[in-house]
């Protein structure tokens, strides 16, 4: 059997098995695996998380570096996010320059925390249009067996939760080496993540495993948290695939997507330190 057939088949038994709300692992169609969060997994890293989501494994280190702000926020910090897919954590990745799967993981991450405004970057500034720091969250999957994107979220905004900045000396020369009390100034009861949906047939489901995921007709990818610990509010969307999702389709995320974040915050909290 060529492995186009094989995928053929895997695809229409899941799409009829998702019809009647099944899935191999025993999940519900809306229904994420459990996660866990270990912290301070790189030394060289100001903060840093390794998030094992199923069998999807991504490590996350955060980076502060001083810096030129950018010149259209000369009064703000910088942040940007950076990640490669190696053929390492998956067969589907090859080695060479960045292709779309790895540009899109780190701009649907960045974007999710950018917009949600968890990070204070006016508080980032060291000299207003000259000097400020620069957050840089990079992203290493260890194994993807889907997901990726939601586990990545997860495990930056660990990672980010936990750093702290380096010393400065009176010459103001930076010692990677000594860590100050001083943590990244984030928003008060926001942690905004990266949450997606994904469409098989007449389907809707989360957290797929890797066979699930290639199946898929169609997905969105949504940045939401609780703002200041209140009201559920969508930071970003971002649809991929060809599939068409209805007006139904949409409906139905928005009545899941609050509880599904407050499902992952829960299991996440359990981790905070």
């Amino acid at each position: 059997m060529s492995a186009m057939n094989l995928s053929n088949l895997t695809k229409n038994t899941l799409n009829k098995m998702f019809a009647l709300g099944k899935r191999f692992d025993g999940r519900k169609l809306l229904e994420q695996r459990e996660f866990t969060v270990e912290y301070d997994v790189s030394y060289k890293a100001e903060g840093s998380a390794r998030v094992k989501l199923g069998k999807t494994e991504v490590v996350v280190g955060v980076k502060l570096g001083v810096g030129e702000p950018y010149p259209d926020s000369l009064d703000s910090g910088n942040l940007m996010a950076s990640g490669d897919l190696l053929p390492l954590a998956s067969p589907r990745f090859e080695s060479g320059p960045p292709k779309y799967n790895s540009l899109e993981l780190t701009r649907l991450v960045e974007r999710a925390i950018r917009e949600s405004h968890v990070i204070d970057l006016k508080k980032l500034v060291i000299k207003e249009g000259e000097k400020v720091w620069t957050v840089m969250i990079d992203i290493y999957p260890i194994n993807d067996d889907g997901a990726l994107i939601d586990a990545a979220s997860i495990a930056a905004m660990a990672a980010l939760m936990q750093t702290h900045f380096p010393e400065i000396d009176k010459d103001g020369k930076i010692d990677y080496d000594k860590k100050t009390t001083k943590k990244l100034p984030l928003l008060e009861n926001t942690i905004p993540l990266s949450l997606t949906f994904y469409k098989l047939g007449d389907s809707l489901v989360v957290d797929p495993t890797r066979e699930e995921e290639e199946a898929a007709d169609g997905k969105i990818v949504w940045g939401i948290s609780h703002y200041k610990g209140k009201e559920h509010m969508i930071h970003s969307a971002q649809k991929g695939m060809d599939a068409h999702l209805s007006t139904d389709d949409i409906t139905e995320m928005m009545k899941n997507l609050p509880k599904l974040y407050d499902d992952t915050l829960k299991k996440l909290k359990k981790f905070l330190k």
